[in-house]
């Protein structure tokens, strides 16, 4: 997986260095998790809080641990003391809740805005028309933006979307795009793409 990332960088002119492989680990066995550790790797996500917690607190060490997955409000002070990157951020009380939190605990996690790129009703994430603004609301707050995330709709080429997510970044002045999952990834890197997020290719089926 890592030697296929790095050609789609060198493909793209970039350097490999430059892309982080997240691999997603929700709902893996733990065997699997294991093996993964054991390999090297050392970037993963999770989509829950609760089931993070049970998995990673006692393999924290090390570890760099993304929440790719909606954050509900009552789960922010849990997700502030476990995650090194939020990547999901997508509304004003979200924004509150952290910005609190970060102040109380004197913890600072790194923090992505979360866009709903193909405007999906079922899919959380700002609407690619407010992203500036809810941008400029967060840093109003005093909370440090790293980059933007997206999950493109299913059946739909993914490069308008990786695309849109990239001219967002580029305007506000955000340079980490985490966009790219098992199907799409080659074109996610090609287009900028600073992390990917990998599961069933890197994996296989879950458990």
């Amino acid at each position: 997986m890592l030697n296929r990332i790095a050609e789609a960088a060198r493909d793209a002119g970039r350097s490999p260095d430059d892309v982080t492989l997240v691999a997603v680990s929700k709902q893996q066995p733990d065997e699997k998790i294991d093996a993964m550790l054991a390999a090297g790797q050392r970037v993963f996500g999770e989509n829950r809080v609760q089931e993070a917690m049970g998995r990673w607190i006692p393999r924290r060490e090390g570890v760099e641990l993304r929440l790719i997955g909606p954050l509900q409000t009552n789960k922010v002070r849990e997700a502030v003391a476990l995650f090194d990157v939020i990547e999901t951020v997508d509304r004003q009380k979200l924004a509150e809740a952290l910005a609190r939190e970060m102040v109380r605990s004197d913890t600072a996690v790194r923090l992505y805005v979360q866009v709903n790129t193909g405007e999906e009703p079922q899919k959380a994430g700002v609407a690619p028309a407010a992203a500036d603004a809810f941008i400029a609301g967060c840093r109003g707050l005093g909370l440090t933006l790293e980059g933007l995330m997206c999950i493109p709709p299913d059946g739909e080429p993914p490069e308008p979307h990786f695309g849109m997510l990239a001219d967002i970044a580029a305007r506000n002045g955000l340079t980490k795009l985490s966009m790219g999952m098992s199907a799409d990834y080659p074109v996610a890197v090609r287009l900028g793409a600073t992390s990917v997020r990998v599961g069933s290719a890197l994996f296989g089926g879950r458990g």
